[in-house]
């Protein structure tokens, strides 16, 4: 596969470098030449720029801050030009509290796909780049779930192979409006873990919720 990925910091080092070392083609687009050629060198992609990026392959990866997606998607194209374009979003839209910074509205991925007509994905953003740095992302339960929103089932079943060739577990978890309930559980999820607590000890296992 072919996957553009737009961004240099640590997600695209994860899940770039992650899929090109699983042999899939990737290239990795960022404002800085020199920053975006290190990235590449050290993770086996190509280097390119941001509106490359955004256009290359099957599916562009969304590996930037979340107020930053949108303006540089309008610099590689005007509004539109993105209809039916596969885009993966990992970015949280969450400020500090944490609060979503997307308040009453639509949620992140909802929101991009308005703006975009892109088939858009949710996927990724629940996790640090820490987790999806592991070779492979397993622990002592299995390995991570993945949880995907999105309308287009081909979309989804591209995420879901790129997901389980890092070694992950996807799963579709709903269409794209579900994403806003991932966006808000990934915002609950960081108080947990910025406070230290665990959320797994409110999660019991599923036989014991009873019928």
């Amino acid at each position: 596969m072919r996957v553009g990925v737009l961004g240099t910091g640590a997600m695209a080092r994860a899940l770039g470098g992650g899929w090109a070392r699983a042999g899939h083609e990737v290239l990795v687009g960022g404002r800085d030449a020199e920053r975006t050629a290190a990235l590449a060198a050290s993770t086996g992609a190509r280097p390119g720029t941001l509106a490359e990026a955004a256009r290359f392959g099957e599916a562009s990866l969304l590996a930037l801050p979340h107020d930053a997606v949108l303006p540089v998607l309008g610099t590689a194209g005007t509004t539109g030009s993105f209809d039916g374009r596969i885009l993966i979003d990992c970015t949280n839209a969450v400020g500090p509290g944490p609060v979503l910074t997307t308040g009453e509205g639509p949620g992140a991925a909802r929101a991009l796909a308005a703006a975009t007509g892109a088939r858009v994905v949710k996927a990724f953003n629940h996790l640090t780049p820490a987790v999806w740095s592991r070779t492979p992302p397993v622990f002592a339960d299995g390995p991570v779930a993945v949880p995907l929103c999105g309308d287009d089932e081909e979309a989804l079943a591209l995420v879901s192979t790129l997901a389980a060739d890092l070694g992950c577990a996807p799963f579709v978890a709903g269409p794209l409006a579900h994403a806003d309930l991932l966006e808000a559980a990934t915002a609950f999820l960081i108080g947990l873990w910025t406070s230290g607590r665990d959320p797994r000890a409110m999660l019991p296992p599923p036989a014991a919720l009873g019928g």
